[in-house]
């Protein structure tokens, strides 16, 4: 399962749409909001929240992660989702790559 929380909007990736993202985070930044996005990946050996920069301080699991996890961290890294000025172009390509990847 994956799910996607954009402010207080949260849906399965099953239920969301490139155009879904891209209403969520240009209509919060129209509106002044700072956008945070969550990645909840809950999959075969995965267990992993991603979340934006913007999102504020969230802890480390504590231990280094294994090799899947470094990879979607590295993807997330890849797609620009740890810039504030992140786009839902980058959201959305991240998404597409990680359903590749798992």
């Amino acid at each position: 399962m994956i799910r996607i929380r954009i402010g207080e909007t949260e849906r399965e990736l099953g239920n969301v749409d490139e155009s879904w993202i891209n209403q969520q985070i240009n209509r919060r930044r129209a509106d002044g909001q700072t956008v945070c996005v969550k990645v909840t990946v809950h999959e075969d050996n995965l267990n992993m929240v991603l979340s934006t920069s913007t999102c504020g301080a969230n802890g480390g699991g504590g231990r280094p992660p294994r090799l899947r996890e470094k990879e979607v961290f590295d993807l997330w890294n890849q797609r620009g989702l740890n810039d504030a000025d992140f786009t839902g172009g980058n959201l959305v390509a991240f998404l597409k790559q990680l359903k590749r990847l798992l």
